[in-house]
């Protein structure tokens, strides 16, 4: 089978997740897309300049456990992990990383619903209690999806009311709860878009974070789901800048390698992260395509160190 390296690059995203092709077709594809990725990384590359505060949310690279991930993580240079079991926490400080964010409730259970408040004012009040106890400044929130019979004006009340309600504990521990905009867009995968979800407008989301009336309460802009749903991505960094205390990056379209055949600009959006004076964590979010995962994060490593 003769595959170009130019057919290679334009579909280097898609041809790992395409799910007919048999194990003898994927074993033709694995050398020549192991030499594209030799082409855009070292094998050894390290992370050299470290400006750019760099962590990875571990959910993506599963199956991989959590201490082989670390170890890479630190070979590599990132400072700092999230998106793993806490239990998993000693384990990656006795390593010398930091953990970047804390969990808390769902993305699909949240406070648009307020028979929901109660669960997420616990989720949210035991994330910030671990989140202290590690020295992470963040917590994740989200607002839910969109239900039956509950208003967007209602939704959004109940979801200000919620953190108003946790907020005075944010504060007096030093947390920062993050609320993440998603996309709901894209339908194809349960981690690539989340159909339904009520804060798929990062602007939206800023107001209901204004809303809150707290310094404690900011936004994780996550720049693949901005994208999708608003663009404007550089324009939109220097616009919320004072609310932002959480990054996360991907490819776009595809939610793969941070690699040209995808539509972002990562170098220029990363610098442009620096021009604004955001100093906090940038976490790799993207879902590894290619036979080396590692690699991979190598590569997305090399490509934020500007």
């Amino acid at each position: 089978m003769s595959i170009s390296l130019n057919n290679l690059r334009t579909n280097a995203n898609s041809l790992p997740r395409r799910s007919l092709l048999k194990a003898a077709t994927a074993a033709a594809f694995a050398a020549p897309v192991a030499a594209f990725a030799a082409e855009l990384v070292a094998p050894d590359y390290r992370i050299k300049n470290k400006r750019i505060h760099q962590s990875i949310m571990g959910w993506t690279y599963n199956p991989m456990p959590t201490p082989e991930l670390a170890k890479h993580c630190k070979e590599i240079g990132l400072i700092a992990m999230e998106g793993v079991d806490a239990k998993t926490y000693p384990m990656i400080r006795e390593l010398g990383l930091s953990v970047s964010l804390v969990g808390s409730h769902g993305f699909t259970k949240g406070p648009f619903n307020p028979a929901n408040h109660a669960a997420c004012a616990k989720a949210l009040n035991d994330g910030i209690d671990l989140a202290a106890s590690v020295n992470c400044k963040n917590v994740i929130t989200f607002t839910g999806m969109r239900e039956p019979g509950i208003s967007d004006e209602a939704g959004a009340k109940n979801c200000v009311d919620l953190w108003k309600s946790v907020m005075a504990h944010a504060e007096q521990k030093k947390i920062n709860l993050c609320l993440e905009h998603l996309n709901s867009r894209d339908n194809t995968h349960p981690m690539k878009g989340h159909p339904g979800y009520f804060g798929d407008h990062v602007d939206f989301c800023v107001d209901l974070i204004k809303r809150v009336g707290s310094p404690n309460m900011k936004l994780l802009f996550d720049i693949y789901h901005v994208q999708i749903m608003d663009g404007d991505i550089i324009r939109r960094l220097r616009l919320h800048k004072d609310y932002i205390a959480h990054i996360h990056t991907a490819g776009v379209p595809g939610r793969g390698e941070l690699v040209d055949t995808q539509e972002l600009n990562y170098p220029a959006i990363m610098r442009a992260i620096l021009e604004i004076g955001y100093d906090g964590y940038v976490a790799q979010e993207f879902i590894p395509t290619w036979p080396d995962k590692v690699l991979a994060l190598r590569h997305a490593a090399s490509v934020c160190d500007v």
